[in-house]
């Protein structure tokens, strides 16, 4: 059975949660509602945790309820089914046609990897990077296709701290980010210069409490820095919204293995200048006109006995790191672009949309040209 871009039925799965994927499903979903598809919602996790989309209209939102709820009644297996989760635990299909959009940040796919890519009718890859290694591992079944751009950020225009450049870092703590080495490297250059602050949404939801305490208190040896703040988990988008708006400088862009990176990708289409490694997918939306472009000084490999493991079917390879004077180096140009504007990073709100997400995936899954 052959299906159209304007197709009017498919299968979805994917999490509905304030995580990276869930903000990725709800911008997918709310295309398909505009475009009045016909969606059997299948809710990874079973649960619909709609606490971070504060914007979201009732009718929308109820849509989607109604769409998981009725998803037995509505199941065909020549309805098209679209995925967007990991690719450890997509080996499983519910129809005949199954497309699955990923993100993958390390560079050595594994042979399970491969055989649950190969798996799928097609397998799309957020970044070229991701798609490029399993192109050149085999796979023939592949493609790049974007994400975009979340439209419930949006620029405040409110002033936030006078006089101080204001730096920020988003995104869970992990080894794979360099979360500790920014901070380390930061409060080095910048600690208790009270012209220079820091603020920190970094709070991973796989440690305690205590345990990020601890880790905290271990990266800066026991010293106490009055200008770097720790803010709790932000439940709402437009909290999130607000913190990007607030800071001059975004340090998301350091992490050093991607998949996307929405908080510096955001960061950037807002206005604000990002400093960013040149590497994965940061390739896809980051250019020396619309960020700070600074190259990895290396490559070391991934493996932190949390996320990821040495030896395991899933995730092994590298990840960038870049040494303490060319991170410091790169802190101080971005104080040249305290109080000036990004035009280039603006751009990218229209240049990456969902809607040319969800028009490039449904023309994957038709065969369209």
């Amino acid at each position: 059975m052959k299906f159209h871009s304007d197709m009017q039925n498919i299968i979805y799965k994917g999490a509905v949660n304030s995580l990276s994927f869930g903000n990725v499903s709800v911008n997918l979903l709310r295309e398909m509602f505009k475009k009045n598809i016909n969606v059997t919602f299948f809710p990874i996790g079973e649960n619909l945790d709609f606490e971070a989309f504060d914007k979201l209209s009732p009718e929308f939102k109820n849509w989607v309820i109604h769409s998981a709820e009725n998803r037995f009644n509505t199941i065909s297996k020549d309805y098209p089914t679209l995925s967007q989760w990991h690719i450890n635990n997509s080996e499983n299909r519910l129809s005949k046609n199954q497309t699955l959009l990923t993100f993958y940040e390390v560079d050595q796919p594994t042979g399970v990897e491969k055989s649950i890519v190969n798996l799928q009718d097609n397998t799309c890859f957020s970044s070229k990077h991701a798609y490029q290694a399993f192109k050149e591992s085999g796979c023939n079944n592949i493609h790049h296709v974007p994400i975009g751009f979340d439209s419930d950020f949006h620029t405040t225009g409110k002033t936030y701290l006078e006089d101080v450049i204001h730096f920020g870092l988003m995104g869970k703590l992990e080894k794979r980010k360099n979360t500790a080495f920014i901070l380390k490297s930061w409060a080095k250059k910048y600690g208790n210069n009270y012209k220079y602050q820091l603020s920190c949404c970094i709070n991973n939801p796989f440690f305690k409490p205590e345990d990020m305490n601890n880790i905290i208190n271990k990266i800066f040896e026991g010293k106490k820095y009055g200008n770097i703040n720790f803010l709790p988990r932000l439940k709402t988008n437009s909290e999130v919204n607000e913190f990007i708006n607030s800071i001059d400088i975004d340090l998301s862009g350091l992490s050093g293995a991607e998949g996307w990176n929405l908080p510096s990708f955001n960061a950037t289409a807002l206005g604000k200048w990002s400093i960013v490694m040149n590497h994965t997918s940061h390739k896809d939306w980051a250019t020396s006109k619309n960020s700070i472009l600074v190259e990895p000084d290396s490559l070391e490999e991934i493996y932190d006995n949390t996320f990821f493991h040495k030896g395991a079917s899933f995730n092994q390879g590298n990840y960038n790191v870049i040494s303490e004077d060319s991170i410091i180096s790169a802190f101080e140009k971005s104080e040249k672009k305290y109080g000036k504007t990004n035009p280039e990073g603006l751009k990218l709100q229209s240049k990456f949309t969902y809607e040319k997400t969800l028009n490039n995936i449904l023309k994957i899954i038709t065969n369209e040209k």
